[in-house]
């Protein structure tokens, strides 16, 4: 029975936990459970595939280092066709590791050993993201050339044609767009995105740059939306 009486029933996120490590796997199940949360795993990227050609899930919890198909390649093949966000859990440690995770199309890394609180604030901090609409008193849709950005249903289309973007590609190029001509920094722009200390954020922030541009680039040829000014940050000035 709900509590409240109403006959409502609130459906918990869903999350899929793909790592072959079974003990880890577990680890985050039980902490991610105890948040509410839905929890289904997978042991390697076949098995994960095969369960996303036949479930919808709210988030993916990815290791890198799996068996049969790697986090990498995994996460490129989901990206062909889903926007789900992807926290990459990896126990590969170097900048240029985390810059490869990004550039695969994950929204965000953790090394491991890693903390399960901090793990469950990052969860949380992407569907959040993910689900957000907005309620502030502002233009929902802001026209760049023929680059259309909606805010109230975070879509983006060129000459009508939807461009597929990620819940932090869309809010790093609505913030850049809404405030046309400024230039943001790497530590603003993950401040005002991630919601966290921008401290050692440049390299993060310039792979999802660089996802983005590809992506708007690749339907608006020929036309530079987003721009850098070196040594600065970026910005949108069209």
């Amino acid at each position: 029975m709900n509590p409240t009486g109403l006959g409502v029933v609130i459906l918990s996120k869903s999350i899929l936990v793909v790592d072959d490590d079974k003990e880890i796997a577990e680890l985050i199940e039980v902490y991610l459970r105890n948040e509410g949360y839905t929890i289904n795993k997978a042991f390697d990227g076949v098995q994960a595939i095969l369960f996303l050609e036949k479930n919808q899930v709210d988030l993916i919890v990815l290791d890198i280092m799996m068996p049969k198909m790697d986090g990498l390649e995994f996460c490129k093949q989901v990206r062909k066709v889903n926007q789900v966000p992807i926290l990459m859990v990896s126990a590969k440690v170097q900048d240029m590791d985390k810059i490869i995770g990004l550039m695969s199309g994950a929204d965000d890394y953790m090394s491991k050993p890693f903390n399960p609180l901090e793990l469950t604030a990052r969860v949380k901090a992407l569907l959040r993201r993910a689900s957000y609409q907005s309620t502030a008193a502002e233009n929902d849709i802001i026209q760049i050339s023929s680059l259309k950005i909606d805010k109230h249903s975070h879509g983006v289309t060129a000459n009508g044609r939807e461009i597929k973007l990620t819940a932090i590609e869309f809010d790093i190029l609505y913030l850049l767009a809404k405030n046309r001509g400024r230039v943001f920094g790497s530590e603003e722009i993950f401040e005002k995105v991630w919601n966290e200390p921008g401290t050692g954020s440049n390299k993060t922030v310039m792979v999802h740059i660089s996802n983005l541009r590809d992506k708007i680039e690749a339907a608006m040829p020929g036309e530079s939306i987003i721009q850098t000014v070196w040594g600065v940050g970026y910005k949108v000035e069209k």
